[in-house]
């Protein structure tokens, strides 16, 4: 009997380096720029956004765009590996979004629950428009059709950590994304 995957007896293995992630974040705000409206909205979904979100916005910067920042914490795995499907909001914008436009940072674009569940609470908040990024999709997971205006790569079903996501609460520090070997 093998034994239970845990953080502590996972190997990781590189699956983006932090110079790929770094180059392909830096093409995604020059993608993205010229549709931002002054003082738009960046919301980060946390807490696997965060690495992303902060590194996307200090690009937007350099690009002489000026946004205002938030971040919502939103839950459908809690401590496992797989969604639960339901989708929870732990911690709301404090953001006023009336009649802003919004753009919507995600880590990974999975099954599209968590996406599509928060695009329409922002626009339920009165966001005039809301632009998706995230930087991983894995559109074999899709159990909708939601689809990221913006996406970083394209990745195969793997589970991925680095770079701000996490396997219970363990790699995020790491400055590339990588895959757990199973």
């Amino acid at each position: 009997m093998s034994a239970e995957l845990t953080p502590q007896n996972a190997e990781v293995e590189v699956l983006l380096s932090e110079e790929e992630v770094k180059a392909r974040i830096k093409t995604m705000a020059a993608q993205i720029a010229p549709r931002l409206e002054k003082n738009a909205v960046v919301v980060g979904l946390l807490k696997g956004a965060y690495v992303y979100t902060a590194d996307l916005v200090r690009e937007l910067a350099r690009l002489g765009k000026v946004v205002l920042i938030d971040f919502m914490v939103l839950s459908s795995y809690g401590k496992s590996t797989v969604s639960s499907g339901k989708v929870t909001i732990k911690l709301d914008c404090s953001e006023n979004l009336q009649g802003k436009q919004v753009l919507l940072l995600d880590d990974i674009l999975d099954s599209g629950n968590t996406l599509s569940f928060a695009k329409d609470h922002l626009e339920k908040l009165g966001a005039t428009e809301v632009l998706t990024a995230v930087l991983l999709d894995k559109p074999s997971r899709r159990s909708n059709n939601f689809t990221a205006d913006y996406t970083g790569f394209t990745i195969d079903n793997l589970f991925v950590v680095g770079y701000g996501i996490d396997f219970a609460e363990h790699f995020r520090e790491q400055p590339y994304v990588g895959y757990v070997k199973q």
